[in-house]
């Protein structure tokens, strides 16, 4: 099966990239991803396979379009609430969404790509929303002229 687009969603609040802590078994040393990014990169990996249906990873440079959505804080009172919904205040916090691109990149490595190099052109944007996920949207640019 010969894929030029893709487009899955990803449900959840976003999680970020962890960073690997570095630990000791005996005299030798490793690092460890958290656990909540393996289960993340995890979950992304399987919407993706059930998204490519069999298909094999894209070959050459792709294009990548995110629209990330997080949930607005049960905290807040209904007016910020609206206004969150509506756009007019916009999510300036954790996670970042360099680091929610990186957890997503890193699952969909040997999956939808051999290797998130292959990732020349990336939009992404970040707001509130009722249900919060990803929609990942990826386009093979071979054979496109530049």
């Amino acid at each position: 099966m010969d894929l030029k687009t893709l487009s899955f969603t990803i449900p959840g609040e976003p999680q970020g990239k962890g960073r690997g802590r570095i630990v000791r078994w005996g005299k030798k040393a490793g690092i460890k991803t958290p656990e909540k990014t393996v289960a993340y990169e995890g979950l992304v990996a399987h919407r993706a396979a059930q998204a490519m249906d069999g298909a094999t990873p894209l070959e050459g440079a792709v294009a990548v379009t995110m629209h990330i959505t997080v949930s607005v804080p049960r905290s807040w009172s209904k007016r910020r609430r609206e206004h969150a919904l509506a756009g007019r205040v916009l999510p300036t916090t954790k996670p970042d969404i360099d680091n929610i691109e990186k957890a997503i990149f890193d699952g969909l490595n040997g999956m939808v790509w051999r290797d998130d190099v292959q990732v020349v052109e990336v939009r992404k944007q970040k707001r509130y929303g009722e249900l919060s996920g990803v929609s990942v949207a990826i386009r093979s640019l071979e054979g496109e002229a530049v």
